[in-house]
């Protein structure tokens, strides 16, 4: 089909199905291939192309005063008849096309429309790149014609394979479907796209294929069989297709023969609207098919140009003229005379090129689905726009050699191309056409779903997009609501290797399987699941500890000696009650300061031991409750003085009694006064002023501090005061120890005084019981976690201080109390006997 022009632009379109190649003898002129099987709806894109070029001619705001032509050749699906096409497009040789009465021959196209197939525009744009002459293909889909090295010329308004691949993956996704079979067909078109599967879903960590299988072009049985064996057996319920519709039909017959159900099948664009599959014999088991379709678009008065179309019954033998008839005599189902042989004799009408079209049930004019015919419509206003931008040009400022610009007597199509690669409109549906670096039009794909009604009937509804911005990148649409699934129940199929580990637990790949195969192990102690990583645990912070479900992070509970927990409340009681023993037995000998008992003990020594007693009583206390700093530093210099003023005075009382039972004897007058009694408040002062020194030093070097520790127990925080230094602490403790061994050792020596209430015999009982217990103390002070190190110390100072106390003031407090009868001078010098 011919029109002339200023300009013509070329097009390649699949008129007819099927071609036949006449013998090669070698002794005469090969006859031309012949075509059959017309392909109405490539007739209908054809078509498209005449009317958007006539719809140009008529704006005058695109192109004015230049006239668009076209020459549109049929490819037959061949690629040699479709190769021969496009040189005959490029060099203007086509011998037996007359366009008017003065010149024979069509002049060389500007810029070509097509081709529809990925490898027919594969070997066609290897040849056109080499000139640089442009060719915008509206159905090959191919990724890899998006190498601009090998083809430098090559533009497409339909979206790559490899968008389309992305929006599949996007799909499986949406549905969280992570496990899918692919199948393609043998050629550049399933090839390249099972590639990139499988490269995408690597990259993506959205999924994996479970099997990818090629189609056979012809009906092989066996390898269909074995195909659809697979699928059968594969826990894979997602089927994905790449491949044209008549590798489908092979596939389903077999599908049907192996009753083959509960799968979803994804269709690629080349067979997403294949009305051959939407039998009842086939919708069983397609019904609910997701498919990726060409974008629909809106061409107005598109079917009033085609109702125009009508044969020119007197150039019959002209090229054009032939398509036309052809499509005419398959439209009415007539010929043109002269009809075959037996035609008329067989009941065959003659056609008469008046019949009216508005008559005919055909697909030729229902325009409620333009998807390639809206590419082939861009692509036509693709190269207007760059014809229209280069005559805009002004003189002195193009962007060619010596700053010129291309005019319409000189064009050249790489002048053209130059233009094409930076085209940017709108079409009068709202879509903008741009191409990219590698010559790809911003893509976007309808998604649709095949419905099954009730009746049998099957309806390809629109159910969301999948499209590409400028500036948002890639964005997926889907209304669920619409989408037939035909399963029971109508939602959407799982289909998983591994069901996604639950929180808590981490994913561990099974041995020789894809990546989406995988057990799920729970994370160790400590540890939560990593939301961005699903093949590790996290550990949770410092401070904090795994739920027990390992999902999340919790505060760890806090642990240390408290007022509240039961050992807390028992000790500080026991502290309590010990004050409060001290407190009525220092009543008690206030109360009986005059009786003998309480002036033969040295009543002020015992008022001082009361009160240093109730001090460690006390300082248990500073043990219990949160660890703070100012607690930390106080606890041990408390302890430590309080312990060493009580221990000073036993060791002061114990060498007076000594001292007294030598005074008593001949000569022995002068040892008192080494222990009158500023001596004895002295000796106590300095004694215990050492140890405050002892503590001093202490703090300033090295002082306790309140410690977070996690080492004890891994879910908890463990808070204690850490000694700092332990030189420090054994200092403090070894003076208590030097004190408590001297006084039992002197109050041993001092144990067979003739007194009959002789006190060195109690000091040696409760020194022994106060050395005892801190003895004992130290390996369990040492081998006790956290709070009970410090229960353990309390439970040491009440002990010793309850073994002070009761051994040297219980058998006071029983005679004075309970025997006031030897509360006497003379039973307490031994010699006056008193019987109960």
């Amino acid at each position: 089909m011919h029109k002339s022009g200023d300009v013509v632009l070329g097009g390649l379109f699949e008129i007819h199905f099927f071609s036949v190649f006449p013998d090669l003898s070698f002794t005469s002129e090969p006859q031309q291939p012949t075509c059959h099987g017309f392909d109405i709806l490539g007739f209908r894109q054809a078509q498209t192309m005449a009317f958007a070029i006539d719809e140009i001619n008529r704006n005058p705001n695109l192109l004015p005063n230049v006239t668009l032509g076209y020459s549109l050749y049929d490819n037959c699906v061949s690629v040699g008849i479709g190769f021969r096409a496009a040189l005959s497009l490029v060099n203007g040789q086509e011998e037996t096309v007359v366009l008017d009465d003065s010149c024979v021959g069509n002049p060389p196209v500007l810029g070509i429309v097509g081709d529809s197939s990925s490898t027919r525009s594969i070997a066609i744009s290897s040849v056109l790149g080499l000139y640089r002459i442009p060719m915008v293909s509206y159905f090959a889909t191919c990724a890899c014609l998006s190498d601009r090295q090998k083809y430098p010329s090559f533009f497409r308004t339909i979206p790559s394979d490899a968008f389309q691949v992305r929006a599949m993956i996007q799909i499986l996704k949406h549905f969280g479907w992570t496990w899918a079979g692919l199948l393609v067909s043998d050629d550049d078109y399933g090839l390249h796209a099972a590639r990139s599967f499988r490269s995408d879903l690597s990259l993506s960590g959205d999924g994996c294929l479970a099997y990818i299988e090629v189609l056979p072009w012809a009906n092989d049985l066996t390898e269909l069989r074995r195909i659809v064996d697979v699928m059968k057996k594969s826990t894979a319920r997602v089927v994905i297709v790449f491949a044209h519709e008549s590798h489908m039909i092979n596939l389903m017959e077999e599908v049907v023969r192996q009753n083959v159900t509960g799968l979803q099948w994804m269709a690629s664009e080349a067979w997403t609207a294949a009305a051959v599959l939407q039998t009842p014999r086939f919708m069983p088991y397609l019904g609910g098919t997701l498919g990726i379709a060409i974008r629909r678009g809106e061409i107005p008065e598109l079917r009033d140009f085609l109702l125009q179309t009508r044969p020119d019954l007197y150039h019959n033998n002209s090229y054009g003229n032939n398509m036309i008839h052809q499509f005419w005599e398959f439209a009415f189902q007539c010929r043109f005379a002269p009809p075959p042989e037996g035609w008329v004799q067989g009941g065959g009408a003659l056609c008469t090129g008046q019949e009216n079209l508005d008559f005919v049930e055909s697909e030729f004019l229902d325009i409620s689905e333009l998807r390639p015919e809206y590419n082939v419509y861009k692509a036509v206003y693709a190269l207007a726009y760059a014809l229209h931008e280069m005559l805009q040009c002004e003189p002195g400022r193009g962007p060619f050699s010596g700053n010129s610009c291309g005019n319409l007597k000189g064009l050249e199509p790489w002048q053209l191309l130059y233009y094409l690669e930076k085209v940017n409109f709108t079409t009068s549906f709202g879509d903008q056409v741009s191409f990219d670096e590698n010559g790809d039009a911003l893509p976007i794909y309808d998604v649709m779903n095949w419905l099954w009604l009730p009746d049998g009937k099957t309806i390809v509804q629109n159910v969301g997009e999948v499209k590409k911005s400028a500036f948002k990148g890639e964005e997926l649409t889907i209304n669920e609501d619409k989408i037939f699934w035909n399963f029971e129940p109508r939602k959407p199929p799982r289909s998983a290797c591994s069901e996604s580990c639950p929180p808590g637990t981490r994913m561990v790949r099974k041995k020789g399987e894809p990546v989406c195969c995988f057990d799920c192990i729970p994370c160790s102690e400590g540890e939560i699941s990593n939301e961005t990583n699903s093949m590790e645990c996290i550990s949770c912070p410092e401070d904090f500890w795994s739920s027990p479900q390992r999902d999340h992070c919790v505060p760890k509970k806090t642990e240390f000696l408290s007022y509240q927990e039961p050992l807390g409340i028992c000790l500080t009681v026991i502290s309590l009650l010990g004050t409060f023993i001290c407190a009525i037995v220092l009543g008690i000998f206030i109360y009986h300061r005059s009786t003998p008992i309480v002036r033969a003990n040295n009543s002020e020594l015992s008022f001082q031991l009361l009160l240093s007693l109730k001090l460690c009583f006390l300082c248990s206390l500073l043990f219990i409750g949160r660890p703070r700093l100012w607690m930390c530093q106080l606890r041990h210099a408390a302890f430590g003085i309080s312990f060493v003023l009580c221990v000073s005075c036993i060791l002061v009382k114990t060498m007076v009694v000594l001292a007294v039972f030598k005074a008593s004897k001949p000569g022995g007058e002068s040892s008192l006064k080494w222990f009158g009694l500023m001596q004895q408040r002295g000796t106590v002062l300095v004694l215990t002023c050492i140890q405050a020194a002892i503590c001093t030093a202490w703090l300033v070097s090295s002082s306790p501090t309140p410690h977070k520790n996690t080492q004890y127990h891994k879910d908890k925080i463990v808070y204690e005061c850490v000694v700092g230094s332990t030189v420090g602490f054994a200092v403090l403790l070894g003076y208590i120890c030097l004190l408590a061994f001297l006084s039992f050792l002197i109050a041993f020596l001092a144990r067979n005084l003739p007194d009959s209430f002789n006190e060195a015999k109690l000091i040696t009982f409760s020194m022994l019981i106060f050395c005892a217990v801190w003895v004992a103390f130290v390996p369990a002070y040492i081998s006790s976690p956290g709070k009970y190190a410090d229960a353990v110390e309390v439970f040491a100072i009440l002990a010793s201080s309850f073994g002070l106390l009761v051994a040297l003031f219980g058998p006071k407090c029983y005679i004075i109390l309970l025997r006031p009868e030897r509360n006497t001078k003379k039973a307490i010098m031994g010699r006056g006997t008193t019987k109960p």
